[in-house]
């Protein structure tokens, strides 16, 4: 009788063990690792943002109306989007205590756990 050559059953499942091991170890450090990425991205838009209504209040005497106006009066290029929320259509706007010093006086995200950054 010839002998055929290839795994056996047994073979192929140490392999297959292998494997979902070293996946069970990197998976859950990847997500946390894409996790940061994101938070640091969160923190450096909305220091650019904040930054861009400081100096709008230097210039003007007074927060702008909208985050589109910082982009029409060309405080900034374009508003960039969230990290977490993909859209640069979610930010929350927080308008000042006083109403005569204009609309947007912050800026948040409108993420889930991100909303006081």
């Amino acid at each position: 009788m010839k002998k055929i050559a290839g795994f056996t059953l047994v073979e192929l499942m140490v392999v297959l063990t292998v494997i979902a091991l070293l996946l069970s170890v990197v998976v859950p450090d990847y997500v946390g690792r894409m996790r940061r990425a994101e938070e640091a991205v969160l923190k450096e838009n909305l220091v650019v943002m904040r930054d861009a209504l400081d100096k709008h209040y230097a210039d003007a005497g007074k927060y702008p109306r909208s985050l589109e106006e910082l982009v029409s009066k060309r405080y900034l290029r374009s508003i960039p989007p969230d990290p977490f929320t993909q859209s640069a259509q979610t930010w929350v706007p927080v308008p000042p205590s006083d109403a005569q010093k204009g609309g947007v006086y912050d800026v948040r995200s409108a993420a889930k756990g991100y909303e006081r950054w």
